[in-house]
C-alpha cells in the first residue's frame, strides 16, 4: 500500500503496488516495458517550495526524480519506462476559475517533471470529480483503475502484460 506522500518500487513478480482513494492526488506509475519492475508514488501537491522535511513523495517536483532514482536502483532503464497517471480529480467545487483546482495542478507538475526527465506519459485516468484506486501488477506491468460504483478496468498494459493474466 502506497499512502499519501509515499513511494514504493518493486522487482518482485508477486507484488502488487496500490494507492486507494486518489482524489486530487496523483498516483504516478512507472513500469518497465520488458521486465517485472514497477514503481508508484502518491503525490499530494505540485511543488515543494524548498520543503525538504516532508516525505519525498509528497510533492511532484521531488517525487518524480526520487521515483526515477529508485527505479534505476532496482535495474530499470529510463528508455524502457512508461508513465501512467491516475487521480487529479477536482474533489471540491470552489466556483469556476478560482485557481484552486489542485488536481489539475498536480497533474501538470507531474507531467512537467516527467518531461524534464525524458519520460513519456502513456495513459491517464485523471480529472473529473471522483476518487480512484490504482493497482500495479509488478509481474506483468498491468495497471488497473477502479472508481466508486464502477468496475475495475485495465488502463495500461506493457508488452510483458499482453496475453498474461493478473
Amino acid at each position: 500500500m502506497v499512502r499519501m506522500g509515499e513511494l514504493a518500487v518493486s522487482r518482485v513478480s508477486g507484488h502488487l503496488l496500490a494507492s486507494i482513494g486518489l482524489g486530487s492526488c496523483i498516483g504516478l506509475v512507472l513500469v518497465d516495458d520488458t521486465r517485472p519492475l514497477a514503481g508508484l508514488a502518491h503525490i499530494m501537491l505540485p511543488v515543494s517550495n524548498g520543503d525538504l522535511e516532508s516525505p519525498i513523495g509528497k510533492f511532484a517536483d521531488r517525487a518524480v526524480p526520487a521515483l526515477l532514482d529508485e527505479m534505476t536502483s532496482i535495474g530499470a532503464s529510463r528508455s524502457r519506462l512508461h508513465a501512467v497517471l491516475v487521480g487529479g480529480a477536482q474533489m471540491f467545487s470552489c466556483g469556476s476559475s478560482t485557481g484552486v483546482d489542485i488536481g489539475r495542478r498536480n497533474e501538470e507538475a507531474t507531467r512537467d517533471a516527467l518531461a524534464a526527465a525524458g519520460i513519456t506519459v502513456r495513459k491517464t485516468a485523471t480529472g473529473g470529480s471522483k476518487g480512484r484506486t490504482v493497482r500495479v501488477h509488478v509481474a506483468t506491468g498491468l495497471v488497473t483503475v477502479k472508481e466508486p460504483g464502477a468496475d475495475e478496468f485495465d488502463l495500461f498494459a506493457t508488452a510483458a502484460a499482453v496475453g498474461r493474466s493478473r
